[in-house]
């Protein structure tokens, strides 16, 4: 059976789902949880597209044709493996051909149900931008570099509390130093797909805790409405001495080799100051592990205090903490909402 559904009833089936678009188009952004079974590479993709553009759409079918035709076996035992009770979720860029055909195929195999989505990725992208603007019970846990939010979240999760790691998502920490140890990035579209995600799995009449970060994760770009919610939430400002802070950074980062370390001091070298820069780069060179933490903070100190100072005072609530007692916390961030 063949049915095309709107976006929201088709991402609630409970199916695999394979994505026909080419290699390019699927790794620059992607349903979550789905598997790329192309009907052409990114070559025969811009082969078939000038031929429609020269030469018009009857001729660009007959090409497409005479590319996928070696594949189609191929396309179903890689369908057939995926779902093997014969029911089965497809999708294309806009909802048009390539899923349609991919579908037409699946039933002439014998597959028992095939739904493709109307509209198609870029009606998914719709949805997911679209859903950044529900209101969401955040809470934003703020702090200076080196506080451990991070593992605070983790804390907070481990007590029962919803999560949200978007530095996880992102695969990035946030400063200079943030893809040290780090997988390669997603693109912004792909993180964004990731953040909808994560939030489906959230229930939206209960708290969520996030990080405190600004607009952009390394390269990545929170959603601006997504950022505004953020920004206008209660900022749970957790105040840790600069010792504390020098000392996690130290074992956090210390464990990088030291050119990789002396590469993110340089590119926030402008920004620290020349003599700065110069000193922390001196003291990585002779081991100073903290000292190079003590210097760099200075910056970062700086940098999150003209953040900070964007927000409405009234909703920014301080609780002193220590780097042994990020367990508790999080028990008084809870205590406190």
């Amino acid at each position: 059976m063949l049915r095309a559904l709107p976006v929201a009833e088709w991402l609630v089936a409970s199916m695999p789902i394979i994505d026909v678009r080419s290699p390019g188009e699927f790794a620059r952004g992607h349903i979550p949880g789905a598997h790329n079974l192309p009907l052409f590479t990114n070559e025969e993709r811009a082969v078939v597209g000038t031929i429609y553009k020269q030469q018009g759409r009857d001729t660009a079918v007959l090409e497409g044709l005479r590319i996928v035709g070696p594949k189609l076996a191929w396309i179903v035992e890689q369908a057939q493996a995926l779902a093997p009770d014969g029911r089965i979720r497809v999708h294309c860029w806009r909802g048009g051909e390539r899923s349609a055909s991919v579908a037409w195929l699946l039933d002439k195999a014998g597959f028992d149900e095939v739904l493709t989505l109307k509209r198609g990725y870029k009606g998914f992208r719709g949805h997911v931008q679209a859903s950044f603007t529900a209101p969401l019970l955040l809470k934003v846990i703020g702090g200076y570099t080196g506080t451990g939010k991070t593992e605070t979240l983790k804390e907070l999760a481990a007590l029962g509390e919803q999560t949200v790691d978007l530095e996880a998502l992102a695969k990035h920490k946030g400063s200079a130093f943030g893809a040290l140890g780090e997988e390669p990035q997603p693109t912004t579209e792909q993180f964004e797909n990731l953040l909808w995600h994560r939030l489906q799995r959230i229930d939206p009449s209960r708290q969520i805790w996030v990080e405190d970060e600004s607009a952009l994760i390394g390269r990545v770009c929170i959603p601006p409405s997504f950022f505004a919610q953020m920004r206008s939430a209660v900022l749970y400002f957790a105040e840790m001495p600069v010792e504390d802070r020098a000392d996690r950074l130290v074992k956090d980062y210390g464990r990088f080799p030291t050119d990789q370390l002396a590469e993110a001091v340089q590119r926030i070298g402008k920004r620290v100051g020349p003599q700065h820069c110069k000193a922390a780069l001196a003291a990585l060179e002779a081991g100073d592990l903290k000292q190079v933490a003590l210097i760099t903070l200075r910056y970062y100190d700086k940098s999150y205090r003209y953040g900070s100072s964007q927000r409405d005072p009234h909703r920014i609530l301080s609780l002193p903490v220590t780097a042994s007692d990020l367990t508790g916390l999080a028990e008084r961030l809870i205590a406190s909402t």
